[in-house]
């Protein structure tokens, strides 16, 4: 019998069935959908790959690879170090906290079935407070400790996102399912491509530039009454 079950772990962790609580943000669409300034499926798509390349790729990206390098050699100071910048780099509190709260319960999850002893002693720096457990940070840890490659891992974080603001589109009755499929289906070349672009960038070389988009957000953190966190 096959021991490798790093395939099936991938699967596992970006399964919507996993409890990281992705499913209720939809980073900052609901906003744009109640104003009014998002109306076809060609709009959803391009606000993703705005987000993906200006701000999920060049940051989270380059965040969850060096921390998934500094996982594998078992140096737990550099992971929080990547944990800490990822965090600084999120300037709005809306999207700081749901990044955090997808990232510990990430952890908490995997802590239960996996003994791995980066992600042990990454989960008691959480619990003393000395790290913040960002989701791509927590993606790569827990990734390395249960096989998955980074690139893999790349991918999983890059389609998470993609999801979960498809499924916030469908939810709000913007597109059906078909047509949410297709927009996945269309976004896996650029998913493909930031991966290529950002797998192996230091992270000095960490940047953002989604001035309208952390507008929006802002936005979305005053609204009296909204159905996603983000």
């Amino acid at each position: 019998m096959s021991t490798d079950f790093s395939d099936m772990s991938m699967m596992q962790l970006s399964d919507s069935f996993f409890p990281t609580g992705l499913y209720t943000m939809s980073s900052g669409l609901e906003t744009l959908f109640d104003e009014k300034k998002i109306h076809t499926i060609d709009d959803i798509q391009s606000f993703i790959e705005t987000v993906i390349s200006q701000q999920i790729g060049p940051s989270d990206c380059v965040a969850l690879s060096n921390a998934y390098d500094f996982a594998s050699s078992g140096d737990i100071d550099k992971v929080i170090e990547c944990d800490k910048f990822l965090h600084s780099m999120k300037l709005t509190k809306e999207a700081r906290d749901a990044s955090c709260m997808a990232g510990s319960q990430m952890i908490k999850c995997v802590k239960a079935f996996s003994q791995d002893d980066t992600l042990q002693k990454f989960s008691k720096s959480l619990q003393d407070s000395k790290t913040l457990a960002t989701h791509p940070v927590a993606s790569a840890v827990c990734s390395n400790a249960l096989g998955i490659t980074k690139k893999n891992a790349l991918q999983m974080l890059l389609y998470g996102v993609c999801v979960s603001i498809v499924g916030a589109s469908l939810r709000l009755g913007m597109l059906d399912h078909i047509q949410s499929q297709k927009t996945l289906h269309n976004l896996k070349p650029i998913i493909s491509k930031t991966v290529d672009i950002y797998a192996d960038k230091n992270l000095d070389e960490m940047w953002q530039f989604t001035p309208e988009y952390d507008i929006i957000q802002m936005t979305h953190e005053q609204k009296f009454s909204k159905m996603f966190i983000t």
